[in-house]
Formats: structure tokens, sequence, C-alpha cells
């Protein structure tokens, strides 16, 4: 059975962290990322299908390539962050079932025959993972800076022409500066967000 994890650590992924915009220049190392990826990979997709894929943008250079794409306010904090994730998804995750789902045969053809679900299943999932990212960065202590304000198809065209990958959102992280965050914005109540039947 698993256990509630102590209060401290839910603060840090969820209560106390934020989205962050500016970025100390502290550098985060390959076997973090590494880490990251080791962490998110085991949460949960349907069929085990994991179509998340992550480009990591390290260096000046490869977040020059990013910087035609973005929107106005997206250039500065990319342009500063320590590394740039690209959260993309494979359109053609299935190709991987017989690997990631073998003890059902069938799984790659429910997907590779009907395009419509393929796409649905892909950007869900891939969504979902992209989630878990977020969290596993967090849980290694690294800041977040989640966002949209890009244009995709220019970015799967720069970093995936050729490939069956699609960016879904981008994400900044390194170390946040808490020093430049303004107040969080509000939250909905369970009763304004949820309901139990």
């Amino acid at each position: 059975m698993n256990q509630p994890l102590d209060q401290e650590a839910l603060d840090l992924l969820f209560r106390e962290a934020r989205t962050h915009s500016t970025w100390l220049d502290q550098p985060v190392a390959d076997e973090t990322l590494r880490d990251l990826y080791n962490l998110m990979k085991f949460g949960p997709t349907s069929m085990n299908c994991t179509p998340a894929r992550v480009l990591f943008l390290r260096t000046r250079e490869a977040r020059e390539r990013l910087r035609p794409f973005l929107m106005q306010a997206n250039v500065d904090k990319t342009m500063v962050a320590p590394v740039t994730a690209i959260i993309a998804y494979d359109t053609k995750f299935y190709d991987r079932l017989p690997q990631l789902f073998p003890h059902y045969a069938g799984a790659r053809e429910i997907f590779a025959n009907n395009s419509d679900l393929a796409q649905i299943t892909a950007m869900r999932n891939g969504t979902l993972q992209g989630g878990y990212f977020i969290m596993a960065a967090r849980a290694l202590g690294l800041d977040c800076g989640p966002m949209s304000g890009f244009d995709n198809a220019k970015v799967d065209a720069e970093f995936f022409a050729g490939e069956s990958l699609k960016s879904n959102f981008l994400c900044n992280l390194g170390h946040g500066d808490a020093s430049k965050l303004f107040p969080r914005n509000p939250r909905l109540e369970f009763e304004e967000a949820c309901r139990v039947l």
C-alpha cells in the first residue's frame, strides 16, 4: 500500500512550486536530465503507449534556433533558461507497442489502422507524460517554466523534420529566481471544480 508523502514533499511538488520566468545562473547537469526522464517514464499511459519524446535544448545556439518561433513574451525567459525542453509526442508511437505492450499482439494495428485514434491517443498521453515531466523535475529540485506561445509547425520543421514527432509544449528548466516571483494566481476551490456522485 502506498504511503502519503510528507507535507514538505507536497509543498515541493504542488503547494510551494511555482512557474518560473527568471533563472539563476546555475547549470543543470546532463545526469539530472537523465534522472528526470527516468522518473517521468514510470507514469501510466494507456496501453503503456508512452508517446512523449523530449528534446533538451541546452546550448545558447540550440535555443537561438527556437527564438524565431516564440511569442515575444516568451523570448527573454527562454534565452536565459539553463535548459529548454521541447515536450513532443510521436504520432507513430504504435510502432513501439510490440516492445512496450508485448502481451497483446494486435495492439499496434489498433492504432496503425485508425489515424484519428492514433492522433488523439498520442496527444492525450503525451500531454499526460508532460505533467509527469514537470513533477519529476520538481522532485529533483528543479524549477519549471512550462509554456505554450510558440509556432508548433515551425518548431516541428526546425527540430523534427522527417520525423514522426510533433511538439506539444515547451518547458524551461533550471533554478528559478524566487525573488522575481509575483503573488500566486487564485485557484478554484473544491466546490467550484468538483462534484461527487
